[in-house]
């Protein structure tokens, strides 16, 4: 409906009109006042706004233009001296061409007909019946139903209805002891504004060291801007019970795994979360992705390697593919010395020319300082693992003794260390009864083995575990 008669209707409203529903502001700017935004990593935002406002005494309304289209209403709070709060409502039935033909139903408009031959303009009032699918109105005892024929019309309404705003707004009445100027503090929390950390890791192999630059990445849908505003990200999932995602997140095909620090950042905290400000007020526009950087690292530590994980009872008739490894830590000594915010690490390598090309990104967790993080890239070329089970035996007690055999090869240049992992193995009282090198038991799960393999070489693992399955 909105498509067809929108095409054709041009429509007028006396100006008057709509700046005794919206307070007008100079150039139709915003109406906000001294902002503050708090983003949060769960799509929630606390938004702080400080307005001067000339109140009378009494009974009085009140419009807070501008605030987001995406408020909580139950959130709000506002602060009033020497007023209190009698009634709130949100109006975020915005005005629009299609919302005013709306909200004209059973109301009479004027119509203005021009003749495309000699230009001269008609008028004639309309009682609106309907607007479903189309605008059905009553002429002088008759229905019509407009039509997009492309014939000029311009409907013109007398006013504008009080639930319509131009603007997303709050309207407040309040019992005000004193007329006079003076702040009024609003807040409320709002979905539509987020952020995440963006990781630029560039890592010198023969160095053993990493570059490391994060951004913060901004993100607005909430439907307002936010001008010049004191911003403060942090870093953490608050509680919330405003919906969330109800199925659980999905994983990247190779996990991250990190082994949690122990170290106290030197970073302001709320409670158990890290804070971000921004440097520098900054505009948060609607529709926006803003990047601003927060980290800058040189020299870290690091070092690549190589990861296979097999499932249990995991048989390949043909061998796969390691996992690339990049491995650094946030620690103090290492050289990067903060906690890391939950984001997307992209590595690049610098080529033989000295261009940093890009080799793979995956994903971290909020990461305490002084983590050890192993982060897979992408999967080796040259580096591959053949699992085979060789045998499995039923044993009399109900359980079974399985051996299993790994096969690494290694085509590169130089030598390789392959973390091989085991996994499947928390079926309870599981042991290895044999094995030709030796693992670690990190966990109940799985057993790991750091298995070297020489240049343009290969090596063998063998294995024979106790199991209830």
């Amino acid at each position: 409906m909105r498509a067809i008669w929108a095409g054709w209707a041009a429509l007028a409203v006396p100006a008057s009109l709509v700046a005794q529903e919206v307070p007008a502001t100079p150039g139709g700017a915003s109406a906000q006042g001294d902002l503050s935004v708090t983003i949060y990593n769960n799509d929630v935002a606390l938004v702080q706004d400080v307005r001067p406002l000339d109140i009378g005494k009494g009974r009085v309304r009140q419009s807070f233009p501008d605030v987001s289209a995406q408020i909580r209403p139950e959130t709000v709070s506002l602060t009033v001296a020497d007023a209190a709060i009698v009634e709130q409502n949100f109006d975020y039935d915005l005005l629009s061409p299609s919302s005013l033909m709306e909200k004209a139903v059973g109301e009479t408009i004027n119509l203005i007909r021009t003749n495309p031959a000699t230009g001269a303009e008609t008028r004639e009032r309309a009682k609106v019946l309907a607007v479903n699918g189309g605008v059905v109105l009553e002429i002088n005892g008759h229905v019509e139903v407009l039509r997009d024929d492309g014939l000029p019309v311009r409907a013109v309404f007398d006013r504008v209805p009080e639930s319509l705003r131009a603007r997303p707004t709050l309207s407040v009445t309040l019992a005000s002891n004193r007329a006079g100027n003076r702040p009024a503090t609003l807040s409320y929390l709002s979905s539509g504004l987020g952020w995440s950390a963006d990781y630029v890791a560039l890592f010198d192999d023969k160095s053993g060291t990493v570059d490391v630059q994060g951004w913060v990445t901004l993100r607005n849908t909430s439907g307002t801007t936010f001008n010049a505003a004191r911003t403060l990200l942090v870093a953490g999932d608050v509680g919330s019970s405003n919906g969330g995602n109800q199925y659980a997140p999905s994983y990247p095909r190779r996990a991250t795994r990190v082994q949690p620090g122990t170290e106290t950042a030197n970073r302001e905290q709320l409670g158990d979360f890290y804070l971000y400000p921004l440097a520098e007020r900054t505009t948060i526009a609607d529709k926006q992705t803003k990047q601003v950087s927060f980290l800058d690292a040189k020299g870290v530590s690091a070092s690549s390697g190589y990861r296979f994980e097999n499932p249990w009872l995991g048989t390949a008739n043909e061998a796969r593919s390691a996992a690339s490894v990049l491995r650094f830590a946030n620690s103090g000594a290492g050289g990067l010395g903060d906690a890391l915010p939950a984001g997307t690490v992209r590595v690049y390598v610098r080529d033989a020319r000295g261009q940093p090309q890009f080799t793979g990104e995956n994903q971290i967790d909020h990461t305490p300082q002084g983590s050890t993080i192993g982060l897979p890239t992408g999967d080796a070329f040259d580096v591959k693992v053949q699992p085979t089970t060789v045998l499995r035996t039923r044993l009399g007690d109900g359980r079974w003794r399985t051996q299993m055999r790994y096969r690494l090869t290694n085509a590169r240049s130089r030598a390789a260390t392959v973390e091989l992992v085991q996994g499947g193995l928390d079926w309870g009282d599981t042991r290895i009864i044999e094995e030709n090198r030796k693992s670690e038991r990190r966990d109940a799960g799985s057993a790991v083995w750091q298995v070297p393999v020489p240049a343009n070489g290969e090596a063998v693992v063998t294995a024979t575990f106790d199991t209830r399955y």
